[in-house]
């Protein structure tokens, strides 16, 4: 067949972007605009929760109500008993950007509520039904506005707002489908409440689903709102944190390692009493959990951060889930002292009994700290005009390697003494003066600075002198028994298979692993030591150099200082090469690439790094496992009681240096339970 005659080939659709598919620019219909608008704010009736709960709050609810049908999907109702919407202010309370909250950019930078946008309910109005019935202060009736008529007419209601929300996603089919099922939803509704609840506990909250009441929480103090919300457990397994420096305050409560869950369910971070998902607040407290967390366990905490709104962005984020902190790193710093000053406690210090013959008098929390007594982040959210703030003393450099934590004023975590830590092992005296050859101090405090006094108390034992020195402190002999219940690990009265060591305190028996508890003792002997001295940097024969991005290149830069306090020095050799010159001496053996690249990161992404801090314990924590007493090694009852009172004197000894826990409690109350007594 002529090829002239062949029919001729359809043409091939245009490319998009081709100038034949190009469509005008022009503005959008105001629906599809308020639709794109909820889109961000409006992802699933949990989010309609944590909108409306947000006004009330800002309206001085005192008794908030949240009323459910199915799951949230069809009917939604939040009642609160604040001040109301007067009633020619009602139609403008649906419209986009129309609020009460802010009216100026100066009060843009320095949001006191919750809200501030003034687009929750617009948003909520173009993807659902929603009325409002409010009664304002000193008026007469109650008003209902109908958002999609826009009808004004008279209701009844006691003072207040009550929101309904009615069929959410009814006039976008498409994105009713992606809803979980009804359980689900309520699943996440009452989760965008408790949030709510434990910020304001001194607010009463209750939620209604198919007409049951299936959660209440009255006013109350916040450990008990925290219990209520959480479970008792949750106290009962935390600790309490309070720091405070300058204009910033953090508290609340930090579950112990020994509570870690497997999921990150139950991590609660307040900004300003603003729940909050913050990277940077969530690597500081991860950080101060590195040398007591078992393997992938995610630590469980309530912590309220309260600073001057001025500091803090809240502007990020659609759904006001992020903030910006104007100093990252300072935040960061403060945020990991307050929890590594908590978990420096341990439990022993908690019990009736923590208090030593020879230890100081405990102060009236029973923690060693004065208890706060200020006004809280709701009721005070800003500094009052005119009030000068208290003056801010900066802290220590945030990278350094071991610093004392140090907590509201006069409280400090308790630092072991040269003649207090005891069990000084010859042979992690042996690895850590090796390891001070390479740039880690000299082993003054380690076990060769101990004056010749404390060391004629600490005489040999009877296991291999090449092995282990003598544990310390405990008087000759056994412990009577009338003094057994002063020491809050009681006094030494066994050992089992050359593993455990078996005490009676005033609780009942404590039971000891000799070899995770050693392994602690030495380990922060050896991190006070490594503290007391900067970090020695070692300069390279050869510099070793990198293929580095533009944001590792632009970090070396900005960060040259910091890096010089970390003991590196990382300069640009190009605009692609970084060059590493001097690294820390302690970490001869690394790979300085791998330093390099982790440190930079740290510091591009939190403004602070502890990843040089991280490297030195992890040589530390090998120096303490190979240097603690070993199993099957019998030991003395002074051995025995010099490392309980060690124990007692030593940071964070409730777990080893792996995060496994070092002693246990079995009260009278747990053995009478064994045998069956009493029943």
């Amino acid at each position: 067949m002529d090829d002239t005659l062949a029919p001729a080939a359809p043409l091939a659709p245009s490319a998009p972007g081709s100038l034949s598919d190009r469509r005008a620019i022009r503005e959008l219909p105001d629906e599809l605009i308020s639709q794109i608008a909820a889109g961000e704010v409006v992802e699933r009736p949990s989010s309609v929760v944590r909108e409306l709960v947000d006004n009330a709050l800002d309206a001085g609810g005192t008794q908030i109500q949240l009323k459910l049908i199915a799951g949230g999907i069809r009917s939604l109702i939040v009642e609160d008993d604040g001040h109301g919407i007067p009633d020619g202010e009602l139609p403008l309370a649906i419209k986009r950007h129309a609020t009460s909250k802010i009216g100026s950019l100066d009060d843009l930078e320095a949001v006191a509520t919750m809200g501030f946008r003034g687009e929750a309910l617009a948003a909520v109005s173009s993807v659902a039904e929603l009325a409002i019935v409010s009664r304002h202060t000193g008026a007469s009736h109650a008003w209902r506005l109908d958002a999609r008529s826009g009808e004004l007419s008279p209701a009844a209601r006691a003072r207040g707002t009550s929101v309904e929300v009615r069929e959410l996603f009814f006039n976008t089919p498409a994105r009713r489908k992606f809803l979980k099922s009804e359980g689900t939803e309520l699943a996440h509704c009452l989760e965008a409440l408790r949030r709510h609840a434990l910020a304001r506990p001194d607010v009463g909250f209750a939620v209604w689903h198919e007409g049951k009441l299936v959660d209440q929480w009255r006013a109350a103090p916040l450990p008990q709102r925290i219990s209520e919300v959480l479970n008792e457990d949750f106290i009962a397994q935390s600790r309490e944190v309070f720091h405070e420096v300058g204009p910033l305050r953090v508290h609340g409560r930090v579950g112990l390692p020994e509570a870690a869950r497997s999921r990150a369910d139950m991590q609660y971070v307040y900004v300003n009493g603003r729940y909050v998902r913050d990277k940077l607040i969530a690597h500081a407290i991860r950080s101060a959990f590195d040398d007591v967390l078992h393997g992938h366990r995610q630590p469980t905490y309530v912590l309220f951060i309260d600073v001057q709104p001025e500091l803090v962005d809240v502007n990020v984020h659609p759904t006001k889930i992020e903030v910006r902190f104007r100093d990252g790193r300072e935040i960061h710093q403060q945020v990991r002292r307050a929890v590594v000053a908590a978990l420096a406690l341990s439990r022993s210090d908690e019990s009736p009994q923590a208090a030593a013959p020879d230890a100081p008098t405990a102060a009236p929390t029973g923690n060693g700290r004065e208890r706060w007594t200020g006004t809280p982040a709701w009721e005070r959210p800003m500094a009052v005009a005119g009030e000068p703030a208290a003056p801010y003393q900066p802290p220590a450099p945030y990278d350094a390697p071991s610093a004392r934590f140090a907590g509201p004023e006069g409280w400090r975590a308790p630092i072991p003494t040269r003649a207090q830590t005891a069990l000084a092992l010859e042979q992690a005296e042996a690895l850590y003066a090796s390891a001070s050859q390479g740039g880690l101090p000299t082993a003054t405090g380690a076990g060769s600075g101990l004056d010749a006094g404390a060391r004629s108390a600490y005489g040999p034992g009877t296991a291999s002198p090449s092995a282990l020195a003598a544990f310390g402190t405990a008087p000759a002999g056994p412990l009577p028994a009338s003094q057994a219940g002063e020491w809050p690990l009681g006094r030494a009265i066994a050992q089992i298979q050359g593993v455990y060591v078996l005490a009676e305190n005033a609780q009942g028996l404590v039971i000891v692993d000799m070899h995770a508890a050693h392994e602690r003792v030495v380990y922060e002997r050896l991190k006070t030591a490594l503290g007391e001295t900067r970090i020695e940097s070692q300069p390279l024969l050869i510099p070793v150099t990198f293929a580095a991005t533009p944001a590792e290149i632009a970090t070396a830069e900005a960060q040259a200082e910091t890096l010089q306090r970390l003991g590196l020095d990382i300069a640009p050799l190009s605009a692609k090469v970084l060059a590493v010159r001097e690294r820390p001496a302690l970490l001869a053996g690394g790979d300085v690439v791998d330093l390099a690249r982790g440190v930079l990161a740290e510091l591009a992404q939190f403004d602070a790094s502890h990843a040089i801090e991280r490297a030195q314990h992890e040589i530390l924590a090998t120096m303490a496992c190979h240097g603690a007493v070993r199993a099957n090694r019998q030991l003395t009852l002074d051995e025995m009681n010099a490392l309980l009172r060690d124990m007692e004197r030593t940071e964070r000894a409730d777990q080893c240096n792996h995060g496994r826990p070092t002693w246990r409690q079995l009260t009278l109350r747990d053995l009478d339970a064994l045998f069956l007594r009493g029943r």
